[in-house]
Formats: C-alpha cells, structure tokens, sequence
C-alpha cells in the first residue's frame, strides 16, 4: 500500500483549520516524474525545482560532452537522471512544502489519496474533539521529551559485595 505524508500550513502562513490547503504527498517511485520531469514540477507549481531541473540537465549535458561521450553513453546517463527524478520527485515535494512553511502533520497508509484523505481526517477529527487543535503537540521535528529513569537503590556502606549483605549471613 502506498504512504502518504499529510503536510499542512504552519500557524504563520495560514490557519491550520484550513483544510483545504492540506497536501497529501505519496512516498515513492513517481512515473510522470521520470517521463515529463519538468512539466511534473510546474504541474505541482515547483518553479524553483524546474530552474534547478534546467540547470543540472544542461550542466551534466555539458559535461558529457566535453568528456568526449558518445551519444549512446549521454542517453543512459540522461535515463539514468531521469530514474533519480522518478525516485526523488516525493522528497523535493516535501522540500518545496518545507520551504512554504508548511509542516508534516501525520503519515498514513492507504490505496489511494482519496482513502488516505478520508483515514487522515477520521483520525484527526477523533484526537481533536471539535475545533480545539494545537499543531505544536504533533511537531514531529523534535525528540521526543526525556523520561524520568528510575534511580538504583543506594549502595551500602559495608563495601561488601556479592549475595550476602553482611559477613557471615547464613545461606
């Protein structure tokens, strides 16, 4: 089954309670990407994903060329690109999301976006208990608070150590 990320905007850019600004981003090899690399990022309005696309196509192009690589070798490396892109396209999303303000609220499982949306909003609804959401319980950025460990018993002042606490117990 896939995983979704469910991404929303942070208390400065927009009001948490918009739902309708929440992203669902699906973790894995993305197809679209590796076929149209640049139309799939100015399909999810990735401006700067495109430019940087651009650049390090031509860049490594280039460099291949100059290296004296035939034009067999130049369209496996291209292929090559092109299957990165596939696999990365997810993380740059959730980069570009981060780079909006906005944060990752939760991570579900499900068969299609439409059944992640309606499993991420069940959940939601049930921890929230009406309009009352405070998006700094969730923050999944930070470690997790310290535990109070449990103290070892004080050792006795005797110096003895083993199973019998004075010398001479019986066994």
């Amino acid at each position: 089954m896939p995983v979704y990320t469910v991404h929303a905007p942070s208390n400065g850019g927009a009001d948490v309670q918009a739902t309708d600004k929440f992203a669902f981003v699906r973790d894995g090899f993305h197809v679209w990407a590796m076929i149209f690399g640049p139309l799939w990022f100015l399909w999810h309005r990735q401006w700067l994903a495109t430019l940087g696309w651009f650049i390090l196509a031509i860049a490594f192009d280039i460099a291949l060329v100059r290296l004296g690589a035939g034009f067999t070798a130049m369209a496996l490396a291209d292929l090559v690109v092109a299957l990165l892109m596939g696999f990365e396209a997810a993380s740059v999303r959730r980069w570009t999301l981060a780079r909006h303000d906005y944060r990752q609220l939760d991570i579900v499982v499900a068969d299609d976006e439409e059944s992640a949306e309606r499993r991420f909003f069940d959940r939601w609804r049930a921890t929230q208990g009406g309009l009352s959401y405070d998006p700094s319980s969730i923050d999944r950025g930070s470690p997790p608070p310290p535990r109070s460990a449990p103290q070892p018993p004080p050792r006795p002042d005797s110096g003895i150590i083993g199973l019998f606490p004075e010398p001479g117990a019986p066994r």
